[in-house]
């Protein structure tokens, strides 16, 4: 690829693998940069160079920065991919890279920081012609609050401006419970994130979450490449995705799908990322965008035939979209799983060594997976092993495609979500796309009752 030789990954586990994969199809070097737990790591064995950069805490590795930096300077690479999490929207590193001329395979530091404020995202989403739910201006303080809440009405959903992941985030269904919840609010924003600014939105009663990928090239050429229904979700971490939402019809697709492509040509956005939504009764509300690669991202690219890792290292290195709107085609319906080392009915992480591990195979079947047998799952960080993919036809295709995959993907030695995902292809709510975003954990309540 013209103008980047050697990438730096700058991540772990199944991302870090999905991003070396991609930089091998395109000839450019690799370096895994691992913590000493990792060094058995996939993308450690696979890579052409690698280098620790600290001890297990991730503070100590994956977030330090100075480190990273280092084994830039030490190997010569030119250009750093985050993945997702870890550093991939944290605007100081894009500074600091850039600073020390090495590209950063994302958006500019000004457009990280520009969306990563919740408050912030939402004007500028409103600016841009994306709807928005209805909510405050700005922040939300214990003697506003009330006011604010009466304009809006109840239920009222308070969310940190700095948030992610659920946390600080609180509903009051009445005057009587938003002073708790403000308060409550404010004190695990502060706690998560180091920042107690919250602000206040509608709450919305039975919605979906549906988000719309996009690729920018940093000129003023943006395109989408259509949703994603992620509504499926546990403590507002997502766990089943699919591509494309069952609750939508091509109009509204294609409809949502050029305001948020238009709005990224307006910001000159460069590189990928996503806008999510809330989604009820037709309508669609602005929630936030990741200024990043999802996680859930195999699925748009097994309906649209393009690889996202390689559209943001096209447009790093100036070269570009390698497609423009009316070439996209989307084909069939995908469904990913996100495969936990979690015990499937409390939750609670399993590290430890897999004994045994088979993906399955055939048509249509991806797994994106940095495991395998005697990997030895490390306890400091996320439970994600593996991300398990299926495309078919149509969307009951795909399902009966899923349901037998499932019965052929083996891990041993560990705990894993896997029996969940059984359970749930065979649901008749799911096989019937009738969900939302409180479905399961109001399914996985009610079986743990039994």
């Amino acid at each position: 690829m013209s103008g980047i030789s050697k990438i730096l990954i700058a991540n772990r586990g199944e991302i870090a693998l999905r991003v070396l994969r991609a930089c091998k199809e395109l000839g450019i070097q690799t370096v895994a940069v691992h913590s000493t737990a990792d060094a058995d790591a996939m993308h450690v064995r696979l890579a052409d160079e690698s280098v620790c950069i600290g001890p297990p805490p991730s503070r100590d590795s994956y977030l330090n920065i100075h480190q990273i930096v280092a084994a830039c300077e030490i190997t010569g690479a030119d250009a750093v991919h985050p993945g997702y999490g870890f550093l991939s929207e944290n605007a100081k590193f894009a500074d600091i890279l850039d600073a020390h001329g090495i590209t950063f395979i994302g958006p500019t530091a000004e457009h990280i920081r520009l969306m990563g404020d919740k408050i912030t995202a939402k004007k500028t989403a409103v600016e841009l012609g994306i709807p928005v739910v209805p909510g405050s201006d700005g922040e939300v303080k214990p003697e506003n609050a009330l006011e604010i809440a009466r304009q809006i009405g109840f239920p009222v959903l308070i969310k940190a401006t700095a948030g992610g992941g659920g946390r600080g985030m609180k509903v009051a269904k009445t005057e009587e419970e938003l002073e708790e919840a403000v308060s409550t609010a404010r004190s695990e924003a502060l706690a998560a994130f180091g920042n107690d600014a919250v602000y206040m939105e509608k709450y919305l009663g039975k919605p979906r979450h549906i988000e719309v990928q996009v690729v920018g090239d940093g000129a003023g050429n943006a395109i989408h490449l259509g949703e994603r229904d992620c509504s499926l979700q546990r403590r507002h971490q997502k766990v089943w995705e699919e591509a494309n939402s069952p609750a939508l019809n091509v109009e509204q697709r294609m409809k949502i799908g050029q305001i948020c492509a238009d709005a990224m040509k307006k910001m000159k956005y460069r590189g990928a990322g996503t806008i999510e939504f809330l989604y009820e009764n037709g309508e669609f509300y602005f929630i936030e965008m990741n200024t990043r690669l999802q996680v859930e991202h195999p699925i748009t690219e097994a309906i649209t035939g393009i690889d996202l890792v390689h559209e943001q290292i096209r447009v790093a290195s100036g070269a570009g979209l390698s497609v423009t709107q009316d070439e996209i085609v989307f084909s069939g319906h995908a469904i990913e799983c996100r495969i936990n080392a979690e015990d499937p009915r409390t939750f609670v992480p399993s590290p430890g060594t897999i004994t045994h591990f088979h993906a399955p195979g055939g048509l249509g079947v991806r797994v994106d997976s940095g495991a395998y047998a005697g990997y030895k799952i490390p306890p400091y960080y996320d439970s994600l092993i593996g991300k398990l993919i299926v495309h078919g036809r149509t969307r009951v295709e795909c399902m009966m495609r899923l349901r037998r995959v499932l019965d052929e993907f083996v891990v041993d030695g560990i705990k894993t979500t896997l029996p969940l995902f059984q359970d749930l292809v065979a649901n008749q709510d799911i096989a019937n796309g009738d969900y939302d975003i409180h479905w399961l954990e109001k399914y996985l309540a009610e079986t743990s009752a039994k």
